[in-house]
This record gives C-alpha cells, sequence and structure tokens, in this order.
C-alpha cells in the first residue's frame, strides 16, 4: 500500500492544487500542516528546504520530491489526470504554466512595498492581463469542444485554474462575465462531487 504524505503551512497557498488533486483523484493522504515557527524543523527535512513538499511511502522505501508543480505533474500523471498521451499533456502543463505565471505576479504584486509601483501593477494585472488570458483560454475550451482545456476532459490545468480562480475572491464574477466557458469549466469543477467535499471540510485559513 501507498503512503502519501503531504507537508506545507496551514494554508490554502501553494499546497492547494495538490490537495484539489488527491480530492479529485479519490486518494487518501496524511494533509500535515505546521506554523510559522515550525518550518525550520520542517525545513531540515524537506528535499529542497522548501514547501510544499511530499512523501511517498512504498514497500519500505520513502520517495521525496518538492515544488508545487512537479509534485502536482507527478500526481496528475499516477492518478490519470494528466491528459491522454504526450501531446494532450503537454497541453495541460502549458496551461499550468500560464496559471503559474499569473498566480506569481498576483504574489509580486501583494508584496510590493512601493505603493504608487503596487497601485500601477495591479491596475495592469486586473485590468489587462487577467482578462487577456481568460479570453484566450475561453477560445482554447471552445475549440476542442470538452467543455475543459483539452479534449479528452478534466486535468490538473483545469483543477489550478479553478484554483487560482478562488484567489480573486468577490471580483472573479466579474471576470468571467464573457468567458462562459470558462465560467462552466470553474462551475464543474467546484461542483465535482470530491472537489465539493473537501472544499466543504477543509481547514479554514486566511490565504
Amino acid at each position: 500500500m501507498v503512503q502519501y504524505k503531504l507537508y506545507y503551512f496551514n494554508a490554502r497557498g501553494r499546497a492547494e492544487l495538490i490537495r484539489f488533486i488527491f480530492a479529485a483523484a479519490g486518494q487518501e493522504y496524511e494533509d500535515i500542516r505546521f506554523e510559522r515557527e515550525q518550518w525550520p524543523e520542517y525545513k531540515a527535512k524537506s528535499p529542497l528546504g522548501q514547501s510544499p513538499y511530499l512523501e511517498v511511502i512504498e514497500n519500505g522505501q520513502t520517495f521525496q520530491l518538492a515544488q508545487s508543480l512537479t509534485v502536482s505533474r507527478y500526481l496528475a500523471r499516477k492518478f490519470n489526470l494528466a491528459g491522454k498521451g504526450p501531446e494532450e499533456q503537454a497541453e495541460a502543463e502549458m496551461y499550468a504554466d500560464q496559471v503559474l505565471d499569473l498566480l506569481n505576479e498576483m504574489v509580486k504584486i501583494h508584496f510590493e512595498k512601493d505603493e504608487t509601483r503596487k497601485e500601477e501593477a495591479r491596475t495592469k494585472f486586473y485590468g489587462e492581463t487577467i482578462p487577456n488570458v481568460l479570453k484566450v483560454l475561453e477560445g482554447k475550451i471552445v475549440k476542442n469542444g470538452s467543455g475543459f482545456l483539452v479534449a479528452s476532459g478534466l486535468t490538473w490545468a483545469d483543477l489550478f485554474l479553478t484554483d487560482f480562480l478562488g484567489w480573486l475572491g468577490d471580483k472573479k464574477d466579474g471576470f468571467l462575465t464573457g468567458v462562459p466557458s470558462v465560467k462552466a469549466l470553474n462551475d464543474k469543477v467546484l461542483n465535482h462531487p470530491k472537489i465539493s467535499e473537501w472544499i466543504a471540510k477543509r481547514p479554514k485559513t486566511e490565504l
């Protein structure tokens, strides 16, 4: 029997996509959370001194993996959420990288200390970048006809997009106006029985 242990701060953050993948796959795992003051203890055990990180225990052997997208890609392939064949898998990774670009920009803006630069970056990000990316994704979803980002159906890229959209909070509905296929994808993921079950029971955290 394979055991999975996910280590991350007591937050959604960079680990929530991984939790979405576990949920969609119906795979049990240990969701090990720690507070900031506990990080040095866990950092010493992480393969790259970073979190999140994953431990996979099988036949007495422990395999460790860090970097959130690397962990997500690994699990998606194991649980048939990566797309069918190398072309679809590459497509899913392309879309995931695009979502990661958005997430990284959002984090960068959040931590910008110069208020003038912060406001300029926020205006461009919310006024141009996000709408432009969603418009492109809308066209891709319509073209492949599956209702998801790749033709064969649900992949980890759809889960990542939905996770990112959740970070938009009360702004999300406004961004989804005019991109009905993106909205429908988001709704399908959120209404997935195992995803909705996870969201209902997950710990309530600020981030």
